[in-house]
């Protein structure tokens, strides 16, 4: 009814009882809260929402990246395939993705696993660095690290030189990003523990940042079920809150004047607007950043509007990915090009202070001549 509404409407009906039935059935159907699935309905138009709700009932496909440090694809592949398991390149778009169809042997032990060269990784989360292009000898880096997949990534297509800190908020998973930093043979980073938000108050100075934010989880539901019934309008708020403090405090650890970078990636595995397009207009007007291309081949534009928001129109040049149309987790990707140190905010406070105090001059001197 809802794709040729005049023809089918039962007259006395409107378009909102119909979704409002539609949003409950489907909730109902698919085992999730009304919230999320409404949330769901005002992105995506009827037939695609179930699309992308079947695609959350399906496991994505089991992805490993090959740690260029040590080996090399072909390589890596035939060691696999020799071991009985069945395995494909991931597509035209990676130079180290494999994807695995499946195994004989559990991919998380073998040798070539233990002794580094590959990482277990999915398809969508390899998009970020690809997207931040770190370059050799430059200084990086990641604000939100654990378990590490990006680092090593990072550390990979800087060949071990230069300089790349990995942070993360919670020490327990600092442990993880140590020991696959080690597994895979990493000689460039250093790992700290800090708040990422309070972070440009320990270092700055970096020539590309990326900042792969704790979100909601709306894109990785096939892998976490639990998102469909737990997630509210507060948690949502709350994620996108965080998102905006931590892009903010990342793009103030970059530092603009870099001959060859200048280049903060923020990142989420959340499909809502909330805690994508929202949080990147919200940096666009509060930094001296500018949106440019994320250099990825494919994915589906950001979205400009949404409903009754507008946002900057470069919001194009972001990329959105999505389990139903590109078979991996829904990931969204941004890409920004820092061209000023200076803050806005306050570049016009202290604009403010100097006025008030050549106001508070004047009137001085106007009284002593008087």
């Amino acid at each position: 009814v809802l794709t040729s509404f005049k023809s089918l409407r039962e007259p006395g009906k409107s378009r909102a009882d119909y979704l409002t039935v539609f949003v409950h059935d489907l909730a109902a159907y698919y085992s999730y809260n009304d919230f999320l699935v409404g949330k769901l309905c005002d992105l995506f138009p009827p037939n695609e929402l179930i699309e992308f709700l079947e695609a959350n009932e399906v496991r994505r496909p089991v992805t490993i990246r090959t740690n260029s440090l040590k080996t090399r694809r072909r390589d890596l592949a035939q060691a696999l395939i020799n071991r009985g398991i069945n395995l494909d390149p991931i597509g035209n778009w990676s130079k180290v993705g494999l994807v695995i169809y499946d195994s004989k042997v559990p991919i998380g032990a073998t040798p070539e696993y233990l002794a580094g060269h590959y990482m277990l990784q999915g398809a969508s989360s390899m998009l970020p660095v690809m997207a931040l292009a770190p370059q050799q000898k430059e200084s990086v880096l990641d604000l939100c690290s654990a378990p590490g997949g990006k680092t090593t990534y990072i550390a990979a297509l800087m060949k071990n030189t230069g300089f790349l800190l990995a942070n993360d908020a919670k020490q327990d998973r600092c442990k993880a990003v140590v020991g696959n930093l080690h597994r895979l043979g990493v000689t460039n980073a250093v790992v700290c523990n800090y708040d990422g938000r309070a972070f440009p108050k320990v270092m700055g100075g970096f020539d590309r940042v990326l900042v792969d934010a704790p979100c909601s989880g709306t894109g990785v539901i096939s892998k976490d079920p639990a998102v469909k019934i737990s997630k509210d309008e507060k948690d949502i708020q709350r994620c996108s809150h965080i998102q905006k403090e931590l892009l903010l405090a990342a793009i103030d650890s970059c530092n603009a004047k870099s001959s060859t970078g200048g280049f903060v990636v923020y990142s989420t595995c959340s499909v809502l607007m909330d805690e994508n397009e929202a949080v990147v207009d919200f940096a666009l007007k509060r930094r001296n950043v500018k949106l440019v291309p994320t250099g990825l081949e494919f994915g589906e534009e950001g979205l400009p509007r949404f409903k009754e928001r507008r946002f900057h129109h470069s919001l194009k040049l972001t990329r959105r990915f999505f389990p139903h149309t590109h078979n991996m987790d829904g990931f969204y990707v941004a890409k920004f090009k820092k061209f000023s140190n200076k803050i806005p905010s306050e570049e016009a406070a202290a604009a403010e202070k100097a006025a008030a105090e050549q106001e508070k001059a004047e009137d001085t001197s106007d009284s002593e001549s008087s």
